[in-house]
């Protein structure tokens, strides 16, 4: 939560386009505890974050909602391929696409249903790469931290959870 609310405060040039730091957690949390982690942490923080900042149930409150479950969605796919296949870094990038797309999806069809949004898709998903790439990067030295790494589980061999 303390991330996302630091997240809030800083100016963005582009709106709606935030650096997704408090994602890193969240890839923290599902690679080292599991799943359900995973889902516990985004729904705490979207839900503490906008009770915090007092946005609860307001647009905002939604477009986050909409793009934790957007991620989520494709981490619950994705990470039986963790580490065989994907790192925290193509985690991350899938993870901040799909938080993209879930925002966007949402904005279109409650918020701004206009015909001309989704010219502004592309740079949107730019932008996710490229802080996907971050988070990922960041996910990846946390997780390589000799205090993280024996809490970190080993998806080769077992099932997700």
């Amino acid at each position: 939560m303390g991330l996302q609310l630091i997240e809030a405060a800083i100016p963005s040039p582009v709106p709606g386009i935030k650096p997704g730091l408090a994602n890193v957690i969240t890839l923290v949390a599902l690679l080292a505890l599991g799943w359900r982690a995973a889902v516990a942490v985004t729904l705490l923080r979207v839900v503490g974050a906008s009770l915090l900042m007092g946005t609860l149930v307001s647009p905002g409150f939604w477009l986050s909602l909409a793009g934790g479950l957007g991620a989520l969605g494709i981490l619950g796919i994705l990470a039986g391929f963790y580490p065989r296949h994907l790192g925290p870094v193509g985690l991350a990038v899938a993870a901040a696409l799909a938080h993209t797309c879930g925002q966007f999806l949402f904005a279109w069809a409650v918020i701004i249903p206009h015909p001309q949004l989704p010219w502004l898709l592309p740079p949107l998903l730019l932008a996710a790469l490229l802080t996907g790439l971050v988070t990922g990067i960041l996910t990846a030295s946390v997780l390589a931290d000799p205090r993280i790494r024996p809490y970190v589980r080993d998806r080769s061999s077992t099932p997700a959870g």
